[in-house]
């Protein structure tokens, strides 16, 4: 196994692509590359590569598929391998941001306190916004949320994001128990 460094914004976007918990980095560049174990890789040089354009699409996932996603997510070792409440909820906004970017801005464009603002797209925007935030990266995606608020206000944040999404009120409150 190789290590490679990659900037902040490849990662995020290498990461928005995954599709179950737990997949790898590897795991998702082959199946973006459509490049299988044990494949030679093209002899064409990086220099002459056509260059595309990658446009975000909105996730098509059936409700169903979204529901069976964050069920697997509260049974996941990675989930109960979590001691604390700030890493399990940092986990759930990260599956709901990769089952549907759109849907998930949407929902937090209009959460903020009274005097806080609690997403953002970077970490500074949350520091001008309230004293002590400790803004931490939600994994996997472009925003950045606030972390030194009491669990219940994380689950306030979490239900109001997952009823926005249009997910079922008692996934939501099942979610917000196990924070």
């Amino acid at each position: 196994m190789k290590t490679i460094e990659v900037d902040e914004e490849l990662y995020r976007y290498i990461a928005s692509h995954t599709q179950h918990i737990g997949e790898s980095a590897s795991d998702i560049l082959r199946r973006m590359l459509k490049f299988s174990a044990g494949q030679n890789p093209p002899a064409a040089s990086a220099a002459s590569a056509p260059v595309t354009q990658v446009q975000p699409v909105r996730s098509e996932a059936r409700p169903q598929d979204r529901v069976r996603a964050v069920r697997e997510l509260l049974l996941s070792d990675e989930y109960a391998e979590q001691k604390k409440a700030v890493n399990r909820f940092m986990l759930v906004l990260s599956t709901l941001y990769r089952l549907d970017p759109e849907a998930f801005a949407e929902a937090t464009a209009s959460l903020q306190g009274r005097t806080r603002v609690y997403f953002a797209g970077d970490e500074h925007t949350l520091l001008q916004n309230g004293t002590h935030t400790k803004p931490k990266h939600v994994p996997g995606t472009p925003y950045w949320v606030i972390t030194n608020t009491n669990t219940g206000r994380k689950c306030s944040m979490v239900e109001h994001i997952m009823l926005a999404m249009q997910f079922p009120q008692e996934l939501a409150e099942k979610v917000c128990g196990t924070i």
